[in-house]
């Protein structure tokens, strides 16, 4: 009784936090006539319409004076009395119905609008973005990663003076706001003629960051020291160790390491919305989704349907990794 309780309360927060991201995929497939009125269902739908001689005509839910509610097809309107008819029986003529037609609700059919992505997609040429986008983050990650690794590999099994005193220095950065730093980097990237490039955002990626390195650190602290005293007694260097031994058993924080540059990397906005305006050929998917939003901003549809878009790549990213995810995680986090 306990686990199912917790179960269902864990459902519920699930459900909850899921949530939006939930309206948001349901939203990007209705269209604008149902996005603007209050009553429509939360499904993506359309108003149900017959077909009658060549003729579409809209359908309401028409109270009968037996009691009962029917759906029928406007076929005539009028302000005091309009005519309806039948879809199960449209031979049977037109049935006249007393009182304003305006009154009636409608029902609606499940209709989700697939073509909105279709028109995201080359409205804000998609392609070009998502390139940008991927190889602003893969290069970025690959630089974190391969900067970090090494940076945490010194940290975690060479000793030198002044080690707790540097790595002290290093974490105390973490705590340096980016606020505190934006004009002197940016003044800096001007003077090297990096603004408009994809260098000021690349680069420092290759220099490590406090945080990455803190994660990679106390996770080979948890491999022992014996496997590289044995290579080294079998005449390997630092390099070789770091590639044959540390490597292959720290894969995990490094997919988390991974996951975390990637993720980061393919949401940031300020970096490219600084270093990279005015060039939209370079421009990531962030800075284009700012531009469409602000065209589109009466579109709520188009503008969601951009935002899934953005999204899903990171998603079946960490559902591809997620268990490597959760063990680099909770490996580096409980046991150092």
């Amino acid at each position: 009784m306990r686990r199912a309780i917790l179960t269902v309360a864990m459902s519920g927060v699930v459900i909850a936090f899921l949530s939006p991201l939930g309206y948001s995929a349901l939203l990007s497939l209705k269209t604008e006539e149902q996005i603007s009125q209050p009553n429509s269902p939360i499904l993506p739908s359309d108003p149900r319409t017959f077909d009658f001689q060549g003729e579409t005509y809209s359908v309401y839910f028409v109270p009968i004076p037996d009691g009962s509610t029917r759906e029928l097809a406007l076929f005539k309107k009028g302000r005091t009395q309009s005519d309806f008819i039948d879809p199960a029986n449209p031979a049977a003529g037109t049935i006249t119905w007393q009182g304003s037609w305006r009154t009636l609700s409608q029902p609606w059919q499940l209709a989700p609008q697939w073509g909105n992505y279709a028109e995201v997609w080359n409205d804000i040429d998609f392609p070009r973005l998502l390139f940008n986008t991927v190889g602003l983050a893969l290069i970025g990650t690959i630089g974190t990663v391969l900067s970090c690794t090494l940076v945490a590999y010194g940290f975690a099994r060479f000793r030198f003076p002044g080690r707790g005193a540097l790595f002290t220095l290093l974490l105390a950065t973490i705590f340096l706001p980016d606020a505190v730093t934006l004009i002197p980097t940016y003044t800096l990237f001007v003077k090297l003629g990096w603004v408009g490039t994809w260098l000021p955002l690349l680069v420092p990626a290759f220099f490590a960051n406090a945080y990455d390195v803190f994660l990679i650190r106390q996770y080979l602290l948890t491999i022992p020291r014996d496997l590289d005293e044995a290579a080294a007694i079998d005449g390997a260097s630092a390099f070789r160790i770091l590639r044959s031994v540390i490597l292959p058993q720290a894969w995990p924080v490094i997919v988390a390491v991974s996951i975390f540059t990637f993720v980061y990397s393919w949401n940031d906005f300020f970096g490219p919305l600084i270093y990279l305006a005015g060039h939209e050929d370079i421009q990531p998917l962030q800075v284009g989704l700012s531009h469409f939003n602000g065209i589109y901003h009466t579109k709520a549809n188009l503008i969601q349907a951009g935002n899934i878009m953005t999204l899903l790549i990171p998603v079946i990213l960490f559902a591809i990794f997620q268990r490597v995810f959760t063990r680099g995680i909770v490996i580096t986090g409980v046991e150092k």
